[in-house]
């Protein structure tokens, strides 16, 4: 409670400054809270919940079973000056955690297409990585996210984008990173312990028609990661993705009618070593894992969603076996199915049915979700 009562009072010190910028939120930052919440139920233990050939970090497990509040995010950003734009995300998580999501800064006025972004940030690799909770299609993400990622991977950094002056939408980006974030752990290299890079295309096609296609790969060093039951892992991990999006509205216009299609395929191979305490037993993972998803808005307010997906591991090494990388030749797999409404852009409820086959049984699970956003919120990205 006291540290929500210091972040309040930091924000109406901060409303308060006056500062020159070129929005509407001049004097203002654009604050806004969203409300996140759900019941669910699991033919499966929830704390038994294992994927198979992959360490359950992060976000990766599925959460509670029955009425239980979701993570609430409090969001406030404006332009500093006429160079200089600043953006957090503060988490609350139900226990009563406060973590920072991002904060950071973004230049305004580089020129020459480039932008630079310091502080603590989702990174700029895949397509659903950027992507907060509040704005899924699906309650919860994809499977190869959960286990290549641990939900996501943000970390401290820096970032350098650049926007192409062409007719073909092109941007490139590089990022060096703190290492904290998983894949990556222990700050490795004296900071500087994950790296990455980026190029996203797109364009239109026609009046109703519009793409987005990339090719990203992180680097990062890992120092002692630790897994579920005290296995640390030490050595090299490297993830590449292939995201691409195809979205269609009548005539541009997404109001009455809109389709989205979704798919990204993640790569993983790690080397170093693994074993309990620090253990030095040799291990190598490729690991691979996708999924596709269309989310049809078939009248006002109204949505429907299906995704597939799926995840592989091939990992060998001393250490391996009884741990959670042995995958005992099971390969996860997961199908969703979703229908949501939104009273208006600020509300949303969600039913969900989720056939979990992560482990040898497959779990049956079904989600209620509401989605709720209170105050002035930033259009969100392609």
């Amino acid at each position: 409670m006291k540290k929500f009562t210091s972040l309040l009072a930091a924000i109406a010190v901060s409303s308060s400054v006056e500062a020159v910028g070129i929005s509407g939120n001049t004097y203002n930052p654009a604050i806004s809270l969203i409300l996140d919440g759900r019941y669910a139920s699991f033919s499966q233990d929830p704390e038994t919940y294992r994927l198979a050939g992959f360490p359950l970090v992060g976000e990766s497990g599925p959460g509670e079973a029955g009425l239980a509040l979701g993570e609430s995010e409090l969001n406030l950003s404006a332009n500093i000056d006429h160079l200089y734009y600043g953006h957090m995300t503060a988490a609350f998580a139900p226990e009563g955690e406060l973590e920072v999501e991002e904060s950071y800064v973004q230049t305004l006025a580089l020129g020459g297409g480039f932008n630079l972004k310091a502080g603590r940030f989702l990174s700029n690799i895949g397509y659903l990585n950027r992507q907060h909770k509040h704005s899924w299609d699906f309650a919860d993400t994809a499977l190869a996210y959960r286990g290549m990622l641990g939900g996501r991977y943000a970390d401290d950094g820096l970032q350098v984008t650049w926007l192409a002056p062409t007719p073909l939408f092109m941007e490139l980006s590089a990022e060096a990173m703190r290492g904290e974030g998983y894949p990556a752990a222990g700050a490795g290299n004296e900071g500087l312990g994950a790296s990455t890079a980026a190029v996203h295309i797109g364009g239109d096609v026609g009046h109703s028609h519009s793409w987005r296609a990339g090719y990203s790969v992180l680097n990062a060093t890992a120092d002692g990661r630790g897994e579920l039951g005290g296995d640390l892992f030490t050595g090299d991990s490297q993830v590449s993705i292939v995201d691409a999006v195809w979205k269609w509205a009548p005539n541009g216009n997404p109001r009455q009618r809109n389709l989205v299609l979704q798919a990204e395929y993640l790569q993983r191979r790690e080397s170093g070593v693994f074993g309990p305490d620090g253990g030095q037993l040799a291990y190598t993972g490729d690991q691979s894992g996708w999924y596709i998803q269309a989310v049809y808005q078939f009248m006002p307010r109204w949505r429907v969603g299906l995704r597939q997906g799926g995840l592989s591991s091939d990992n060998t090494g001393a250490g391996v076996a009884g741990t959670e990388l042995d995958s005992a030749g099971h390969s996860p797999a997961r199908s969703s199915l979703m229908l949501d409404f939104s009273a208006s852009e600020y509300s949303r409820l969600r039913l969900q049915y989720n056939r979990d086959h992560s482990s040898a049984s497959a779990d049956e699970q079904w989600m209620l979700q509401y989605t709720m956003s209170l105050g002035a919120h930033g259009a969100h990205a392609f």
